[in-house]
């Protein structure tokens, strides 16, 4: 039960980080360098899949 409420933990942060880059670039980071924001952006459009496969780590063992 520990390791799933890590992975939990984990698909959380990961998608609490990625709404974060999200706002920060759209609303105030654009502001300054649009690349940086694009950057920021891509980078957040590649958290949620990771997020889910490490929410789903270890699932087929169980």
């Amino acid at each position: 039960m520990a390791r799933g409420w890590n992975n939990r933990k984990a698909y959380y942060w990961l998608m609490g980080s990625c709404l974060a880059l999200i706002g920060l670039a759209w609303f105030v980071v654009r502001l300054f360098s649009i690349p940086v924001a694009i950057g920021m952006s891509a980078v957040a459009a590649v958290l949620p899949p990771i997020a889910v496969i490490v929410a789903n780590w270890g699932h087929d063992q169980r």
